[in-house]
């Protein structure tokens, strides 16, 4: 059986500095920059580890996965980031346990997270998935049904609609990974326009993000960076 290697501070300093230097480039205070390592088939005890080191919040993709880590590791008061794709018979967990979730594309999904989104506990902060490529396989919603669902999730109180998200096809070339990302900011400002009060953009992974905070990222999703390679 294969052992996770020790968690080594070295990565997230590093991915932090790349964040300072991008957003400094891109004339943006790195301060609104939010990092959320994604500990996906990471171990508790390296969380564990990343939070010691600085690192406070996290993102999983699988339900099934992150439930018994984020209860090995209630006592640190992490926030977790649901940033997989969600199935409606998973809604309750992640309604339950997680305090951000990047990936609702359906009406439906949103309904189901709102209901059960407990009542003491403070709104789920949500952004819509939208699809900027045709893609198989890939989740999201269509950029021109992206306005309906959002006016559909302003109305429900349990969740508050804080921005988008997406995940392109990767790219090696700085200018390509750049495009996917100003069509996402474009959408946000067109939301805006209509009405809505839209604050986050959740786009940029290990390989690209400084290409996503160049066009006003304001998280970025970082996993194999800050943790190195999956075994």
């Amino acid at each position: 059986m294969l052992t996770a290697p020790q968690f080594s501070p070295a990565g997230l300093v590093a991915v932090r500095t790349r964040i300072a230097d991008a957003a400094r480039r891109a004339g943006r205070d790195p301060a609104v920059v939010r990092l959320v390592g994604v500990s996906k088939q990471q171990p508790a005890e390296r969380v564990r580890a990343a939070y010691e080191a600085g690192l406070t919040e996290f993102g999983e993709n699988y339900v099934q996965e992150a439930m018994p880590k984020i209860a090995a590791l209630r006592e640190l008061g992490i926030d977790w980031h649901f940033i997989g794709h969600l199935q409606a018979n998973k809604t309750r967990e992640v309604a339950t346990r997680f305090a951000w979730v990047h990936s609702v594309d359906r009406l439906r999904i949103a309904a189901r997270l709102n209901e059960q989104r407990p009542h003491r506990a403070a709104p789920l902060q949500v952004l819509i998935e939208v699809r900027l490529d045709a893609a198989t396989g890939k989740g999201g919603v269509e950029p021109e049904a992206v306005a309906e669902l959002a006016a559909a999730i302003a109305q429900m109180p349990r969740l508050r609609l804080r921005g988008l998200m997406c995940i392109p096809e990767p790219s090696a070339d700085a200018d390509s990974q750049r495009l996917p990302y100003r069509r996402l900011r474009a959408l946000l400002e067109e939301l805006n326009r209509g009405g809505c009060a839209l604050d986050t953009l959740s786009m940029g992974m290990s390989d690209d993000f400084e290409a996503a905070i160049a066009e006003g990222a304001t998280i970025v999703r970082v996993g194999t960076a800050i943790f190195g390679a999956r075994t």
